[in-house]
């Protein structure tokens, strides 16, 4: 009967703590009111409400009242949105979000211990909403680009105050100062409940563990107090909080386990006659030591938590306080945040540089290392452009402050560093899901395991059982399992930064990780995208004036923004000696003109006309959509025209095709040096296994010249912007996890189309749109060390899972007293104290390892991918063209078919299937999900990010058609 009726209760109280913890939580709907949701989040033990309901395309007013210290609640994280909001203890904090898309977006405290969920409606006031919220606030249009599609965050508020940064200051900056102030605070609080902790509880424990001396029941519990009222306080109102929310952590697990043993040691000391005489010994040693010891894991993962922002804060102390501006002739040194756009700041020898800029006189080298990785000083001269944080050499300059505050590119770092750290990486799913399920796990467990011990085990059973559930509910660490995967990320994205590598994402970290194919675009990418100006082979009546026809190409060319144009426009307005032309003839004509009209052709080239010529600089494409014809005067014919094509292209020369008035003029020539790592990185990635694909416009020849060069197998050549991220998906189609490696808007498509894309930057460019890491100082190396430095935070993050599952695994069983039959011993609850401590402190200092990351120090490893069928082919527009039948067909004097695919001057060409073309990148756009439109001229025109967007706002009529 005893043991139907122990099994019932421990049944029914199983189906209790079931429903408890798993049954549905009412959801709670946010209030509008003047166009903006807003709701009121208690902080204390969880989130209350946990759910709460909203409508898309409104913003929605979080207030977060946080009514207790400690370090798990400190921050708040909206991963979906990139936030990670520091919430100071016993205050409220305003974060304004706009959810809008509809759907389920979770949220989470800053050791992924407390979860709530965001449940977004199709919004019924969007529109009247959009329009109050811009009415009352001008930075709703200026909200973050780095949300992603969920939506947006604005800046948070303390106490209810709307605290925004001074003019000129970044965000982040006094955001950053307050955390660093409140950690410090609860670190210091800590320290000292440590410390009480362990100096009331040392004397309970040498008495009862060591029996140095007898401590009578009622002097033990004098002792204990203090530290269950003053050290174990916050535990007990976050653990009790927590079950009220039906959101157990660890605090809860804590509380209930040595509220048990205390309650039954305060009988022992009370009323000793209650219990058998055996069972008469109290356990305030364990209660103690404990407590002592959960404030030990605490303490640690309060400094774990304030480490993880050291790469951000060693970021922003790269700022100067100080500027020297001059103003109306006078020198001044002002305050770093009273600098204006505009003004002309002075740097000495050994200064660093306040803000961005443009010089404007002098000269020196800078030290960009702190922004780009690159240890090599940088020359600049006047308009060359500098970057605030960066280091003066020995010489002096004066430039002209273009960034000022948070739209520096130092700033810009720092908030996508802080984005990507607060995001989610799908490792961390497992963990998640585990999570859910796992205080309810560990209670249920602790109960049957009392229950079994107090119908089989032996004498004294009450004792068995007490030690039994109160080790389980103590041993369990859900901490471990929630710090695995975010620490990590956190320390590893803030590493990249410090290399000058910039990851928009935990997603995208863990996707690198996998890459077993590097497509790598040529100029700008492999080569130094500054291309010169090496051949100019004229034909027909243009002989001898060689002089008068460049002229001629570069007016038509000084509208295009692309590199080959202005290698063109350079070599005119230099006058410099190149094959064919003569350096004097070169710079001799009558100036520059600018062409009375322009289109430029995505993918082929330009039409324009100037000094009543009609030019045209292009591929072959581009020359037979214009039925150009060879001259006659010359007696050349088009083997001449292939010949000099040929030369150029074994040389690994680009060459284009110039025509003048219907007929060819010359093939223009242009060269581009390659990166002097270019090679090296491509044999690293090699020699990890992974596949190394050269995807270019140029033709074949030109692009295996370079791919020779630098150690390249497989060429896909001849491939216009449009048609690159084909070629991607088809990689995919294969089987392989494809990076794409490009440095400009045209190789934008096949930036989005790959597993990740890495943008190459130029140490001014921070964030390309399409990308998905950015590489700050232009270097090849950079893949390397960004795929190095994935593999092996995605390794340390399967040792910490590793450490947490393993430790959780066999910690709760042998707890619950499985070795008792082996061994005749039950986990003391001490040791299940001081191990729950263990495992956060293996899982942190596994972490911090990444701190030690280095690129000269890598662990090896190799990459298992598919082989490629073929070496070299062309792309699938390109290649439509067949040079020989087509030279056959042509004649002599007809450039019709003519494969002499040139080098593509501009970006892609139309979109595909109904949907709309963006004008910059040639990326097809639905426009129902475009992220930016502009209307121009009666026209709409749809854009794939925002930075295309903001290039046509430069200059609408060049791309508007």
């Amino acid at each position: 009967m005893i043991i139907v009726i122990a099994l019932g209760v421990a049944a029914l109280v199983s189906a209790g703590v079931l429903w408890f913890f798993l049954a549905p939580r009412k959801a709670a709907r946010a209030v509008m009111a003047d166009g903006v949701q807003e709701i009121v989040v208690a902080v204390k033990g969880g989130y209350d409400p946990a759910v709460i309901e909203a409508e898309a395309g409104t913003p929605l007013r979080l207030v977060f009242d946080r009514q207790e210290g400690g370090e798990c609640s400190s921050h708040v994280v909206f991963p979906d949105f990139g936030v990670d909001q520091a919430l100071p203890a016993f205050r409220t904090t305003t974060l304004t979000i706009t959810p809008n898309e509809p759907g389920e977006y979770g949220f989470a405290c800053g050791m992924n211990m407390l979860h709530g969920t965001l449940h977004i409606l199709p919004g019924k006031h969007s529109s009247a909403a959009r329009m109050t919220a811009a009415a009352n606030s001008e930075h709703a249009k200026n909200a973050s680009d780095n949300a992603g599609a969920a939506g947006h965050a604005d800046t948070a508020a303390a106490d209810g105050a709307n605290n925004a940064a001074p003019a000129g200051q970044n965000p982040a900056e006094s955001t950053l100062t307050d955390e660093e102030e409140n950690a410090a605070r609860e670190i210091r609080t800590l320290r000292m409940r440590l410390i009480v902790a362990a100096v009331f509880t040392l004397p309970v424990f040498l008495s009862a563990m060591f029996h140095l001396y007898h401590l009578a029941p009622i002097w033990q519990l004098l002792l204990i107090l203090p530290v269950i009222v003053y050290s174990g306080r916050p535990i007990y109102a976050t653990g009790w909080s927590a079950i009220i929310h039906r959101a157990p952590e660890m605090n809860a697990l804590v509380s209930v386990g040595t509220a048990a043993a205390f309650l039954y040691s305060l009988v022992v000391t009370a009323a000793p006659n209650l219990l058998p005489q055996d069972v008469r010994e109290p356990y305030y040693e364990a209660v103690g030591t404990i407590i002592t010891l959960m404030l030990v894991g605490q303490l640690l993962e309060a400094h774990a938590r304030a480490g993880t922002g050291e790469a951000v804060r060693a970021l922003i102390g790269l700022k100067p306080k100080t500027a020297r501006v001059e103003r109306d002739g006078v020198i001044t040194e002002i305050p770093v945040d009273d600098v204006h756009v505009g003004d002309i700041v002075v740097i000495r020898p050994g200064d660093k540089l306040p803000v961005d800029g443009e010089v404007i006189s002098g000269n020196s080298s800078v030290d960009e290392s702190m922004v780009t990785g690159e240890s090599i000083p940088v020359e600049k001269a006047a308009g060359s452009q500098v970057t605030g944080a960066t280091v003066n050499g020995t010489g002096t300059f004066r430039y002209r402050a273009t960034r000022i505050g948070a739209d520096t590119v130092l700033a810009q770092i720092v908030a996508l560093v802080k984005t990507a750290q607060s995001s989610k990486a799908p490792v961390q799913r497992l963990a998640d899901r585990v999570s859910a399920i796992f205080v309810p796990a560990v209670v249920l467990i602790a109960i049957w395991a009392c229950a079994f011990w107090w119908v089989f085990g032996p004498e004294p059973k009450i004792v068995h059982a007490l030690v039994s559930a109160v080790s389980v509910l103590v041993i369990a660490c859900p901490c471990a399992l929630g710090l695995a995967t975010p620490l990590s990320i956190t320390i590893a994205t803030g590493k990249a930064a410090t290399l000058g590598i910039l990851v928009r994402s935990a997603q995208a970290l863990e996707t690198a990780a996998d890459v077993d194919t590097v497509v790598l675009d040529k100029t700008g990418t492999i080569t130094q995208g500054t291309p010169q100006l090496v051949g100019f082979d004229v034909f027909g009546a243009w002989h001898g004036r060689e002089g008068e026809l460049l002229a001629l190409a570069a007016d038509a060319e000084r509208n295009s923004e692309h590199p080959l144009a202005a290698a063109i426009v350079r070599a005119a307005d230099e006058g410099s000696a190149v094959a064919g032309i003569d350096a004097v003839g070169a710079g001799s004509d009558d100036g520059a003109d600018d062409a009375a009209e322009f289109t430029a052709i995505p993918g082929r080239g330009i039409v324009a006309t100037v000094r009543g010529h009609v030019v045209i600089v292009g591929n072959a494409e581009l020359v037979d959509d214009h039925d150009v014809g060879m001259p006659d005067a010359a007696g050349e014919s088009v083997d001449d025209v292939f010949a000099s094509i040929d030369r150029h292209a074994a040389l690994g020369h680009t060459p284009m095709l110039m025509a003048v008035d219907g007929l060819l003029a010359a093939v223009i020539a242009v060269a581009d040096t390659v990166k002097p790592d270019s090679k090296q990185a491509i044999a690293a990635l090699r020699a990890r296994g992974i596949d190394v694909v050269m995807l270019t416009g140029d033709n074949q020849d030109t692009a295996r010249a370079i791919a020779h060069d630098v150690g390249v197998d497989h060429v896909i050549a001849e491939v216009r912007p449009d048609a690159k991220a084909d070629e991607i998906a088809r990689l995919q189609a294969d089987g392989h996890v494809v990076a794409m490696v490009g440095d400009g808007i045209n190789d934008a498509p096949a930036l989005v189309r790959a597993n990740v894309g890495f943008a190459i930057g130029g140490g001014t460019d921070v964030a390309i749109e399409s990308a998905d890491i950015t590489l700050m100082n232009g270097s090849l190396a950079g893949v390397v060390t960004a795929i190095d430095l994935a593999h092996a935070t995605m390794r340390n993050i399967g040792q910490n899972l590793g450490f947490a599952f393993g430790y959780n695994g066999i910690g709760i069983p042998v707890a619950a007293g499985v070795l008792y039959p082996f061994t005749g011993m039950l986990l003391n609850p001490m040791i299940a104290g001081a191990a729950m401590a263990f495992s956060s402190l293996s899982v942190v200092t596994n972490a911090n390892r990444l701190r030690a990351f280095s690129p000269e120090r890598v662990r090896p490893y190799r990459i298992s991918a598919r082989k490629m069928k073929a070496n070299t082919r062309k792309g699938t527009i390109m290649g439509l063209f067949s040079r020989k039948n087509d030279s056959q067909d042509a004649g002599a004097h007809d450039m019709h078919g003519m494969d002499m695919h040139a080098h593509g001057m501009h970006h892609a060409g139309a979109g595909a299937g109904g949907s709309e073309t963006d004008p910059i990148c040639g990326m097809s756009v639905n426009p129902a999900t475009a992220a930016a439109k502009r209307e121009y001229n009666g026209k709409t025109y749809y854009f794939c990010g925002a930075g295309c967007a903001a290039a046509f706002d430069k200059n609408p009529e060049q791309y508007a058609k």
